[in-house]
């Protein structure tokens, strides 16, 4: 696989994480490739064959070409069908509200259409897009689209980005009375923000953020035994860290580390 990152002009610093791009030859056996929460959602595109998106183990549907993926709340199955090739734009957790013409809450778990965000203009970008013949044209086409698409600055709900930023700070290692305190809102109010913003509970998101730190520990090897894992990432214990773990990925973690880490940490961005 080749896997690269790409920073987002400082006009975007706000909204775009990065966007990352994905190559791979057809696979003989292709395997299913479990998809971990990050609190990320992504535009993709796929100029290379399409993906099954399995809805069990033994049904699936073909995602779309290109569509915004919303906030994933539980772990989701992919396999290649040929050539891998994607370009992708991977948001903030609070980033693409400003250009959401659905309700956020509405795209959870969902492959969403260009076209049914953003009707022709989609339909447009996905063209341009696809025929663009490198990486940097890509990144010069979507951000063009982006910043039209961004009529003001004022667009920025401050309060749903700083309290982004503490929960990614502390590596989602607070409560959400300690975050309403610290952001000094109304802890009911925090919530209604964080679902029309972001579409995801403040308590969602730290956990997917505290979980995404564990991730990166067991991706570097960095820990002795699971005991260890779930004090590393200040888990009050390996029983409550466990059942995080299979809260959102649907396994143990030996079992998650054994078979799916390499792919998930392309698309959650833990590589």
């Amino acid at each position: 696989m080749d896997y690269n990152t790409h920073a987002p002009h400082n006009d975007l610093a706000d909204f775009v994480k990065c966007y990352w791009t994905l190559e791979a030859p057809k696979e003989t056996k292709p395997t299913k490739q479990k998809i971990v929460p990050d609190g990320c959602m992504e535009m993709i595109f796929h100029d290379g064959d399409l993906f099954k998106q399995y809805i069990t183990d033994e049904t699936f549907v073909v995602q779309p070409r290109c569509f915004v993926f919303g906030q994933i709340t539980t772990s989701l199955a992919i396999e290649p069908t040929g050539v891998t090739g994607i370009f992708a734009v991977r948001f903030l957790p609070d980033g693409f509200m400003p250009f959401a013409t659905l309700p956020i809450s509405a795209m959870e778990n969902r492959a969403v259409p260009l076209q049914e965000l953003f009707g022709d203009s989609g339909t447009q970008l996905e063209q341009n897009i696809l025929k663009a013949v490198t990486h940097t044209d890509r990144i010069a086409i979507i951000e063009s689209f982006l910043l039209q698409q961004l009529i003001t600055p004022a667009a920025i709900d401050r309060v749903a980005k700083l309290s982004v930023e503490v929960i990614m700070q502390l590596n989602g290692r607070l409560s959400v009375e300690e975050l309403s305190n610290h952001i000094q809102i109304n802890r009911r109010q925090l919530e209604r923000k964080f679902a029309s913003v972001i579409g995801l509970s403040p308590k969602q998101l730290a956990k997917i953020i505290r979980l995404q730190a564990a991730l990166k520990i067991l991706a570097n090897k960095q820990f002795t035994s699971l005991t260890s894992l779930a004090h590393e990432s200040s888990y009050y214990d390996q029983a409550h860290f466990i059942k995080d773990f299979k809260e959102f990925t649907g396994l143990s973690p030996k079992q998650f580390y054994a078979d799916d880490l390499k792919m998930s940490a392309l698309f959650t961005g833990t590589e």
